[in-house]
């Protein structure tokens, strides 16, 4: 997939109510097409511009197509495929305090009609905003992003809406830290980096890092460390892996780094762990 990606300042000026635009994604179909599961932090308007394909929103699927508009709620797990014959184009719109009323909670589908034109004209001055990047980008983009909002809010059958107090503005960084974490406790097992955590929440990492430590005592890359620690010592009391099978099972680049990682948190080795549960529920030294 052809990918141009624009992440607007966080100090520009806030429009339409608390919703704000975080960032803007122009995505093209190739031959690398990932189409991986994830969530964000934020609301995304995905315009279809081009072709056709399908999306996924938990365990539903349905066709998308060219002038078809998809609002993904903050933290709603959705994948999107595109058509081999008809390559899908879209552009993304990550928006801040805004979520789509629908029946389901998690996403709405809309396809374009009189306000299509006036919307397409504003994707793409906003495209070529974000690919010259000079000055006063971020104030046009966020500009553009209300023109949209107050056309889409005229349809009778589509609803947006502020999205709950937990994820206004001011809980931003709460609300990231929390996705991060849940992706931690979900995906621990995998070789994760802060780069690619920060890049699930659309921050920097040394943002990341600054809110997660304030937010939970701790950095990610710790709270990764202790949640893998956490998981050897079933593994240790529950199963006759050895250590090195455990230290791969965990994502630990080696069984040194396992043993001071276990040491360092845990007071002892891995295997002095591991006797003195099999003693005390009496199976005896190994």
């Amino acid at each position: 997939m052809s990918t141009l990606r624009y992440v607007l300042p966080r100090n520009h000026e806030e429009g339409c109510g608390r919703a704000r635009l975080l960032y803007v994604s122009c995505a093209q179909y190739s031959e690398e097409w990932n189409s991986a599961f994830h969530t964000h932090a934020c609301a995304e308007l995905f315009f279809i511009t081009k072709g056709h394909g399908a999306f996924q929103v938990r365990q539903e699927t349905f066709p998308v197509a060219i002038n078809d508009l998809v609002v993904v709620n903050a933290g709603v797990p959705h994948t999107e495929t595109s058509t081999g014959g008809s390559p899908m184009e879209y552009v993304v719109l990550g928006v801040e305090g805004l979520e789509a009323l629908a029946d389901t909670g998690d996403c709405a589908l809309l396809h374009m009609g009189e306000e299509q034109e006036t919307v397409s004209a504003c994707l793409r001055i906003i495209v070529r905003e974000i690919r010259a990047q000079q000055a006063g980008c971020a104030a046009i983009c966020q500009s553009l992003l209300e023109v949209i909002l107050q056309r889409l809010r005229r349809r009778a059958d589509f609803a947006l809406g502020s999205a709950p107090e937990g994820a206004a503005a001011g809980a931003g960084a709460s609300r990231e830290c929390g996705l991060v974490r849940r992706y931690i406790d979900n995906h621990f097992k995998e070789n994760l980096t802060l780069d690619q955590l920060a890049g699930l929440a659309h921050i920097s990492k040394y943002h990341l890092s600054h809110a997660f430590q304030k937010e939970f005592q701790t950095s990610p890359i710790s709270y990764l460390i202790a949640r893998r620690i956490q998981e050897s010592k079933f593994l240790l009391r529950e199963t006759d892996h050895t250590l090195s099978q455990i230290a791969q099972i965990l994502g630990f680049s080696s069984l040194s780094y396992f043993s001071q990682s276990f040491r360092r948190l845990e007071g002892s080795s891995p295997m002095e762990y591991r006797k003195r549960c099999r003693r005390q529920d009496g199976s005896g030294p190994l």
